[in-house]
């Protein structure tokens, strides 16, 4: 029953209707008279801390969450959530040590950022790479799963669906950075309320089928009809281990590949930029407590779906073409259960996920291009209005790539791993950059560029490099060659450091004092909770 009826499509019209007229109230209330850089790309000063919280996350979780997290939860169990949870405390961090180092500094890029601390040529390298991950690793997975979800829940065609997500997302995007972070609060409320929605009625599912006495009674059975899904680290041999390999999840890669993603990417890290540090800091930690809810929206259902299918459900809703089982139509096949009117809410929930994490790297791909490419090398002396109107076209641009590569992606069985482990090509050497360039005043600007240099061909190398486990050859875990290269990159920097003359008087050193770092009781005692909880699940679900 792939279709919607008439009633899920007036709930998703209500839906669409009210973001995008919130949208426009917004550009127009809080419109200048004469739109700036800053204004557009930053929304600098307007954003409250709530809003900067879901915007944080509206753009973070998107179909890759919905669809890739859900489909790695029919296949792998609740390990997945390693990524949410531990994200949870990775933001605590960036919050302490990070933001304020951007706020102090008035950074506003990523690669602003490298310029100022280190030089022109590590700044635009950085930049061309992030604008490369960006497009053809981000976006594209985005549209892709994003069109492939809804052509699944209704039977429109794939090339229409991404179409329409194109035009949505270009309604938000478009506004700049002041519409996409107020519209952000509507979507993540949707999309926090359709996703419990249906992870209830998947759990209802599940005690219907299965004879369960009530909804919650449903959890245990889960646990008890796929107790091998209910644990968050594996061991050496376990199938899945090469994914998340062991302890690595709580103290090796895993940390490198957070802290990166929250602490040195652009369109994450860009919701705060604009605030001061308070405001900044509370939207970081409202973020924070929104993550440990996300397990429960995607992976529950993924679980859900697996105990449905072992048990004789399903069966042919779980296969592609080939005949093959594709975990990533679990959440769609849950989803085409619903009840109308439920069905479309859950619709509208996954389409606030895919449309606001869209708008939230096309507005960081413009964002990037626009400041440290165009205004630098292509036209230094662009008007402000100038350079808002190549952000925009820089959005279409940027769109119609991922459009075009993004049916490339069938191929692939768990996109969500996918996009985990080819962002990690980059994430090892950029975080040993940003976090030397942060707290060692000597790191010079050669360290830096050899180690932008040396990240891919070192991720490379490792990716193909085997290794023996329990006496058969296997490639060695993505997190785990992410640590490997961090390590490496980390010893090579510190050593070119050392023997460059001009790390004994490098003038680039940011403005850091201990000050900076003090936070207020209320996010003490916050951070404190949110460490107790995550205690508390892994100790559980270990």
């Amino acid at each position: 029953m792939n279709h919607l009826s008439a009633f899920d499509y007036v709930v998703f019209l209500m839906y669409f209707i009210a973001v995008s007229a919130y949208g426009y109230w917004v550009y127009q209330s809080k419109k200048k008279k004469r739109t700036d850089t800053k204004d557009y790309f930053l929304a600098e000063g307007s954003l409250t801390w709530w809003a900067i919280g879901a915007s944080i996350i509206a753009s973070n979780i998107s179909a890759e969450h919905f669809i890739g997290m859900s489909g790695s939860g029919f296949a792998m169990g609740l390990a997945i959530a390693s990524y949410e949870w531990m994200a949870a405390a990775t933001l605590i961090i960036v919050a302490v040590f990070f933001l304020p180092i951007y706020i102090k500094n008035k950074i506003y890029t990523m690669p602003q950022f490298l310029s100022n601390r280190y030089n022109n040529m590590v700044s635009t390298l950085m930049a061309v790479f992030w604008l490369l991950v960006y497009v053809f690793v981000n976006l594209t997975s985005i549209f892709f799963l994003g069109a492939i979800a809804i052509e699944t829940i209704t039977g429109i065609p794939f090339n229409i669906c991404i179409i329409f997500l194109a035009i949505f997302s270009a309604i938000i995007t478009l506004g700049g950075m002041k519409v996409i972070g107020y519209t952000d609060v509507i979507q993540v409320f949707v999309l926090v309320a359709g996703g419990l929605i249906t992870c209830y009625m998947a759990l209802k599912l599940v005690s219907e089928k299965l004879d369960a006495p009530s909804v919650l009674a449903s959890l245990p059975l889960l646990r008890s009809e796929a107790s091998d899904h209910f644990h968050m680290i594996f061991s050496k041999g376990d199938k899945f281990y090469n994914e998340l390999p062991g302890i690595a999840v709580l103290v090796g890669g895993l940390w490198i590949n957070n802290l990166n993603y929250w602490g040195c990417n652009q369109y994450i890290v860009q919701r705060a930029l604009g605030a001061d540090i308070k405001t900044g800091r509370s939207g970081l930690i409202f973020a924070a407590f929104l993550k440990l809810l996300i397990p429960v929206i995607v992976v529950i259902p993924g679980i859900a779906a697996y105990v449905l299918y072992q048990r004789g459900y399903f069966q042919s809703e779980m296969l592609d073409a080939a005949g093959t089982v594709k975990p990533d139509h679990a959440y769609p096949v849950l989803m085409n259960l619903l009840p109308a009117g439920i069905k479309g809410l859950a619709f509208a929930a996954l389409t606030a996920a895919i449309v606001a994490s869209l708008a939230g790297k096309c507005n960081s791909i413009a964002t990037i291009f626009t400041l440290d490419i165009y205004k630098k090398f292509i036209k230094p002396e662009a008007s402000e209005t100038r350079l808002v109107s190549v952000g925009r076209w820089s959005v279409v641009v940027g769109s119609l790539i991922a459009i075009v590569i993004a049916p490339a992606l069938r191929s692939f069985d768990q996109v969500y791993q996918f996009i985990q482990e080819y962002v990690g090509f980059i994430s090892p050497g950029v975080f040993a950059i940003f976090l030397l360039g942060f707290f060692w005043k000597k790191t010079t600007s050669r360290a830096a560029l050899t180690a932008a240099l040396l990240t891919i061909p070192l991720s490379t190398l490792f990716k193909f490099l085997p290794t023996l486990t329990n006496g058969a050859i296997t490639a060695i875990p993505f997190l785990n060659r992410m640590s490997w290269v961090f390590m490496i990159i980390l010893v090579v920097m510190i050593m070119v450091t050392l023997t460059d003359p001009k790390s004994k008087d490098n003038p680039q050193g940011l403005e850091i004092d201990r000050s900076m770092f003090k936070v207020t009781p209320a996010f003490t005692i916050a951070s404190v909770i949110i460490c107790g909880i995550l205690a508390a699940l892994y100790t559980v679900f270990w």
